[in-house]
């Protein structure tokens, strides 16, 4: 309740959530900057009756507005961003300005900011690119399978020249696979749970791509938002560093669509298309560093958020 809080992307996915979790224990002010491009004014509905939310309509391609947006606040959370591999690989252009130079646009910002004391910020598990070795561990990456993964890692690498050459404080959080309540089912770049449950709801077979037996490591949203309040207040050795965000299990698409096909109770058959271009074979985490440093703890299994999604999609 002292402080106050930026959520850049807060009309998207997780940058919601977080929204509704600071609110709901009392943040002094959550301003929320968000230009909708990706994000959805009803996920934000619900908080304009709050005196301590703030909405500030801007583009972070734009240095001015994210400098403006950075006024008088404690904590950032940078969330804004252009998401999805295969949007990328469509229009690798747009992925750039958003992914890149609107991130180094939130670091000049955070250099010349008076007053806020770290930004935590999105980084994402594509980082990890072609490497084979599980599970994934930090400094261990590989190449780039995606112009999205390239953003996303120079992400990571600008902050860390960001904290080397001005001191800058920032905490990247590699996250997994994170679905739950807020994630959309709507357009070409909607994620596989949300897809899977709108088939299911609609009583249409869904298409997973290749074999289905490619394994995730998928992060239920409160565990991502837990770890970003975490990285807000984390102590000093994990300033500057990256974090893997995930439950620490993988399971396979098909076992998720067979789950998520019983909860509806449901006898519908996938149907089993091409491999989608750019997408990892396997992916799991090693969140120790995580535990370690950021006290991060998955408060939920992803059969327990799995379960809280599909109430939450058809409530």
């Amino acid at each position: 309740s002292n402080y106050t809080f930026l959520v850049t992307g807060g009309g998207g996915f997780i940058g919601s959530n977080l929204v509704e979790y600071l609110l709901k224990y009392n943040a002094k002010k959550v301003r929320v900057l968000d230009n909708f491009s990706n994000g959805y004014r009803e996920n934000l509905s619900e908080f304009h009756s709050n005196p301590a939310f703030e909405l500030l309509e801007g583009d972070i391609r734009d240095l001015e507005t994210c400098k403006l947006a950075m006024k008088d606040i404690d904590y950032v959370s940078h969330q804004a961003a252009l998401g999805s591999v295969p949007r990328s690989i469509n229009d690798p252009a747009t992925t750039n300005a958003v992914n890149i130079t609107g991130f180094l646009n939130m670091l000049v910002a955070l250099k010349d900011s008076s007053t806020v004391k770290r930004m935590v910020y999105a980084a994402s598990s594509s980082t990890y690119g072609d490497s084979k070795s599980l599970p994934k561990v930090e400094d261990n990456i590989g190449k780039p399978l995606s112009p999205y993964a390239v953003t996303k890692y120079v992400n990571e690498l600008y902050a860390d020249v960001f904290g080397k050459t001005y001191d800058t404080d920032t905490i990247g959080l590699r996250s997994f696979n994170v679905f739950g309540p807020k994630q959309s089912p709507n357009g070409a770049y909607a994620a596989v749970i949300p897809l899977f449950m709108q088939a299911l709801k609609d009583n249409e077979p869904s298409t997973i791509n290749g074999d289905g037996e490619q394994t995730r490591d998928f992060t239920f949203v409160d565990n991502a938002v837990q770890a970003n309040v975490r990285g807000f207040f984390a102590p000093n050795e994990a300033k500057n560093e990256v974090f893997n965000v995930a439950c620490g299990e993988r399971i396979s698409v098909s076992y998720l669509w067979d789950s998520l096909r019983i909860a509806a109770d449901s006898n519908l058959k996938a149907i089993y298309g091409p491999p989608r271009q750019g997408d990892v074979r396997d992916s799991l985490a090693d969140i120790s560093k995580a535990e370690e440093l950021l006290g991060y703890k998955p408060q939920f299994t992803v059969r327990e958020g799995l379960k809280i999604t599909w109430d939450s999609f058809n409530a």
